[in-house]
């Protein structure tokens, strides 16, 4: 049996024109993202990022548009199963009240537990596809670019 994983993702702008990105700590692995998670069975794609903004950063978030859905194959860096990672541009309905962080991967007022995850705004132009872990997330972003030089 081949194992699929579906993924969803958030590129948060705010209003001073930064881009919101997660640093997470998972066992010994670290790595930058965007925020979001796994599709949970029964859920549709809206609902579940809805659901992973709410999860991680207790913030309500609106769909703008669709970025990007994978179209290569992408094999999980934790497991077997093959990643498709959905992007949506996403805005807040409310205001931001997590903590957020001045450098990557600040774990320093976390209480150390096997997941760890903080978030921090990088200006638009500073964030290259280099800063971020994942093949996924740099393809996405790449594509956000150019839409919003398009628009």
């Amino acid at each position: 049996m081949f194992l699929f994983n579906v993924r969803v993702y958030g590129i948060l702008i705010n209003e001073k024109n930064e881009v919101l990105i997660s640093d997470e700590k998972l066992a010994k692995v670290s790595f930058t993202k965007f925020p979001g998670g796994g599709l949970e069975y029964g859920e549709g794609l809206i609902e579940a990022l809805k659901r992973e903004f709410m999860e991680e950063c207790d913030l309500e978030v609106d769909i703008v548009r669709h970025v990007y859905t994978t179209d290569f194959y992408e094999k999980s860096s934790f497991n077997e199963s093959q990643i498709l990672s959905i992007y949506y541009q996403v805005k807040a309905t409310g205001p931001i009240k997590f903590e957020l962080k001045e450098s990557p991967f600040d774990f320093s007022q976390e209480k150390q537990q096997e997941k760890m995850e903080v978030f921090r705004f990088l200006p638009i132009e500073k964030l290259e596809e280099k800063d971020l872990t994942f093949k996924t997330d740099k393809v996405a972003w790449s594509t956000f670019k150019t839409l919003l030089a398009q628009d």
